[in-house]
Order: C-alpha cells, then structure tokens, then sequence
C-alpha cells in the first residue's frame, strides 16, 4: 500500500526536484555497508551521473515519465530503502576491468561496460547481466524484482569475507543455489548465474592433485543449478552419466537428493521410491520447495 500510496503521488505532479541523501561514492565502502544492512548495491558510472536520467513510473492508473533518476526525491528514498546506490568513479575502471576481463563472458563485460543501472552483490559481481532494450527503464518492477535480502547469506558471505578458498566460494555457491529456490521466478535465474561465478572461483583453488570428490561436489551443484531451474529430464542425463559406484560417501546424500526431487517432478513415483529413505526431511522440504517452484 505505501509503494502504491507513493507512486500515485508522483502521477499528481511530485516530479520536482528536491534534496535527496547523496549516492556512495566510495565501492568499498558501499560493499561494506550493504554486507551490514542485507542489500544488494545499485551502481552507475559517474559519467552517467552528470546527466538526466529518465525512468518510467508505470502503474495501474498509467505511465509516467520521470526525467531524472538521481534528482527524484521519491525514488532516492525508494533506492536507499532496498539497496546501497553507489556511483562508481570512472578512475576505478581499469583496477575493476583487470578483475574481470579473464573470467566473464562478453555478455557480462558488456553489461560492466554500458551506462545502465548494475545490480551488484556485496564482492562486486553483477547479477543483471542480461542485455535489455526499452526506451525508459521502468523503475518500479526494477526496483521490486532485485530488492532482495541477502541475511539468508550472511554467515557463507561473512566467511568468505574473512577468507577466500574452496570451502567458502563452494559453500557460498551452494547457499546461493538454495537462495535462488526461495526468491521470484523473474530472478531466479540471475541468482542461479550469480552462483555459478563462486563455483567457478571454488573450481580454481582445486589442483591436480586434489582428489576427486572435490569435482564431483562442483559438478553435482551444477547439476542441482539445473534442478532448481525445473529442467528435471535434463537432470536424470546428467546424473546417469556418472558412475554411481565412484560417488564419494560425502556426495551420496546430494546425489540421493537430486535423483529424488527430480523423479517426483517427472511424476514418476516408482523411481523417486528408490531415493525417498536417503533424503533427509531438510532436503524434502527443499525439495518441495523447488517442486512447487516449477509445479
């Protein structure tokens, strides 16, 4: 009700501009400030910011156009309620390019390069990485798609603060895999992606002489990156190609969950009967969780 209560507002003519609380200027400091507070960031490059930044304000009365992002109290008060807005000095983007530009993907690079608005988590990778074309963003269904909080990754993204390896970028992969099963359909693939860069991370701190059941623990959560997306038949290939009799005790428990979740998705009760006893109750209630997702 305040959103919309809000919103109406700026249709009645609350376009003026006003004193807003200034964005962040410091990445270091806004990351440090959205790890306390649970948020995600919401940056821009500072050329960017010395121009007007039109959005669309979209409900069911209308649309309206608003002329300026960084000079609309409103949406200001709206930004800092569910992010950490920071603005990003162009002097940083060389330090910030040289982190990337050997493990993104053009796509990603592109999006870090361009002048919209990035959705960034507390260690800098962006998550709104799919390529969008539209006149004027529509600033409401932005803000309300990626208000997300992050408490539910607090204490992997705390140690993996305190230390990266591969038990803190592999868990934090994980936790953020089972992060994507609770947040909204429209965004779930972003977390999914977003947990595929920690794996990756976890992935380089293995050497060759590393024993096996660490890779498989990096492949099984891929697997279950395609569970969470609802693409069960996929999953089952997956699974059957690989030996049973090589998974480590470790992954047994994983393995018993996937090939469970994905059989009662595919309606096909007599084989998820061979891996109901191996699944604990906190995996079922996972389980049904991603079930009711794609059900």
């Amino acid at each position: 009700m305040k959103k919309i209560t809000l919103i109406c507002l700026l249709f009645f003519g609350s376009f003026s501009v006003c004193q807003s609380q200034e964005w962040m200027t410091s990445l270091d400091v806004a990351k440090s400030l959205a790890f306390v507070q649970d948020k995600l960031l919401f940056v821009i490059w500072e050329d960017t910011s010395f121009q007007e930044y039109p959005v669309l304000i979209r409900n069911e009365k209308g649309v309206a156009v608003v002329d300026d992002l960084f000079s609309n109290e409103w949406i200001n008060e709206t930004v800092w309620e569910h992010f950490v807005p920071v603005i990003i000095s162009e002097h940083n983007y060389a330090e910030l390019y040289n982190d990337i530009k050997d493990n993104r993907n053009q796509v990603y690079i592109d999006k870090f390069n361009d002048d919209s608005i990035k959705i960034m988590d507390i260690n800098g990778n962006i998550i709104n990485t799919t390529v969008t074309y539209y006149d004027y963003l529509d600033i409401v269904k932005f803000i309300t798609k990626y208000a997300l909080n992050t408490s539910f990754l607090k204490t992997e993204l705390t140690n993996y603060k305190d230390q990266q390896n591969f038990n803190t970028a592999y868990r934090l992969a994980s936790k953020h895999i089972d992060f994507a099963v609770l947040v909204n359909d429209d965004v779930r693939p972003e977390i999914v992606k977003l947990s595929n860069y920690y794996l990756n991370e976890a992935e380089s701190f293995i050497s060759n002489d590393d024993t096996d059941p660490l890779r498989q623990k990096l492949e099984l959560q891929r697997i279950k990156q395609t569970l969470v997306l609802g693409k069960a038949k996929k999953v089952i290939r997956q699974l059957k190609r690989i030996d049973i009799s090589k998974i480590d005790d470790s992954n047994q428990t994983l393995v018993a969950f996937l090939y469970f979740t994905s059989y009662v998705m595919l309606k096909d009760e007599n084989n998820a009967s061979v891996w109901r006893s191996k699944v604990s109750l906190v995996n079922l209630k996972k389980a049904n969780l991603i079930i009711k997702n794609n059900s």
